[in-house]
Parts: structure tokens; C-alpha cells; sequence
């Protein structure tokens, strides 16, 4: 099985990161490839960074569908994920979304924790998208910057001491409101004592599940395929890369 994983920033060392995250989840047999965009902003924080990202995402992905068997967008809160879908004809799994179901089953509530205090619009938008909005006790800013999770041992801190103030507001299951914070689930959970929910290797699971399920977006109603138009992209992206383990 072969799983793309777009990054909605340009770093490359965050990409680098998420795929890490992600092939620690994957099955055995599973490949996994990372995607950086090639234009955009560096760190995805406040609307006018996720609508550029989620251009920037959708111009990476096209074309890129027969390499692949489904994509996973590691983009907390970003936009895109709609749109995504009408475009390929693979499972398209939001990490926001399959960080938000897994959650549900493990408790009444969960809470988020992100980065800065203005994502929280964006993450609340997104998560009311998927119909999961209303088992969220609440979302939770650390005052990081994305570009700021580099440092683990502040961003737990930070972290921990938002999530506090989640499971003050009802969360009895915490989710990572980040791709760059893939990694901190088992030492904040161990912290806590309570499940923490990594999006990005909830996605990559699901993602596993629909494929292996042979089951993909439907083209019925809203993500049905985008009517025949004259479309004006940027130059074509890149071959793929191959697929590695």
C-alpha cells in the first residue's frame, strides 16, 4: 500500500518530521512518501496562510494519484480537504478529521491543543465541516509558533500546560493540534494519564483502512467530480518521487 503525506507548509524539515510520525504508524508493508509544497508560506498560521496553503496543496497533488492508493493532509485546521477530494480519485484523509474520530471513540469529549490562539477559528471551522464539533470541550493554544515545535522540551511544557486547561473545560481525551507535534502523544499522555490522539498517525490508519477496505470518496452530491472547465494552474509539478520505505 502507498500513502502520500502533504505537508502544508514549506519547510522541508517538518515534512521530514511528519513522515517520521507517520511511518512509525504504518503497517508493516505500508510505503510512505512525503510531499512539500513547492510555493507557500513557510508556517500555516491564520487564514490567509491555510488559503494559500490549501492552493499550494491542491497544485502539489494533481497528477499525482496513480502513484498512489491514498493521501493523508498534514495540515491542522488547514483548508483544502474538500477540495482534495473532488480532485483525486484516492482516499483523501484530513488529519484534523481523523484526529477528531479516533478521539470520539475513546471518550465523551475531547480538547485540542494547537499552537497560537488565532489557529482556534480555523480548528473549530473545520472540525463543525466533519460533524465532530460537538464532542469538543474545547481548543487550546500553547503560544507556540508552528515554527517553534522544533524545541521539544518547551513545546511539551507549553503543552502540557494547555492541556490542563482542556481537561478543565471537559476533554477526557486529548488530540494534538498539529502535524509538528507528532511524536509528543506517549510523554504527554504518560504526563497526563489520560489518551492522546496524534492526527497524523490517525490518518495514516485510516487511510490503511479505506484502502484496504476498497473503499474511496463518493461521487455522489458534494464531492462530486469538478464540472469540465478551463482551469489555469501553475507550470506541472514535478514526476513523483518513488515510493520508500
Amino acid at each position: 500500500m502507498r500513502i502520500v503525506v502533504t505537508n502544508c507548509n514549506t519547510t522541508r524539515s517538518m515534512t521530514e518530521e511528519i513522515v517520521r510520525g507517520a511511518r512509525h504508524a504504518a503497517a508493516p508493508g505500508t510505503t510512505i512518501t512525503g510531499l512539500t509544497p513547492a510555493w507557500g508560506p513557510e508556517s500555516a498560521e491564520g487564514w490567509l496562510d491555510s488559503y494559500l496553503s490549501a492552493a499550494a496543496v491542491l497544485d502539489t497533488l494533481r497528477g499525482y494519484e496513480d502513484a498512489y492508493d491514498a493521501v493523508v493532509m498534514a495540515g491542522f485546521g488547514e483548508h483544502g480537504r474538500e477540495g482534495a477530494r473532488e480532485l483525486l480519485d484516492v482516499p483523501v484523509v484530513d488529519i484534523t478529521e481523523a484526529a477528531a474520530h479516533l478521539a470520539c471513540l475513546l471518550g465523551r469529549r475531547y480538547g485540542v491543543v494547537t499552537t497560537l490562539d488565532r489557529a482556534r477559528g480555523q480548528i473549530e471551522d473545520s472540525l463543525h465541516a466533519a460533524g465532530v464539533a460537538r464532542n469538543c470541550a474545547a481548543v487550546v493554544g500553547t503560544g507556540l509558533g508552528v515554527l517553534d515545535l522544533g524545541d521539544e522540551e518547551a513545546t511539551l511544557r507549553a503543552f502540557l500546560g494547555a492541556a490542563g486547561r482542556a481537561r478543565d473545560a471537559g476533554a477526557e481525551v486529548l488530540v494534538l493540534g498539529c502535524a509538528g507535534m507528532t511524536g509528543l502523544q506517549e510523554k504527554v499522555g504518560a504526563a497526563l494519564d489520560m489518551p492522546v490522539v496524534d492526527g497524523v498517525a490517525a490518518a495514516v490508519k485510516l487511510a490503511e483502512s479505506l484502502v484496504g477496505l476498497g473503499l474511496t470518496t463518493s461521487r455522489i452530491g458534494g464531492y462530486a467530480k469538478p464540472l469540465p472547465k478551463s482551469r489555469t494552474w501553475a507550470p506541472p509539478p514535478p514526476p513523483p518521487p518513488p515510493p520508500s520505505e
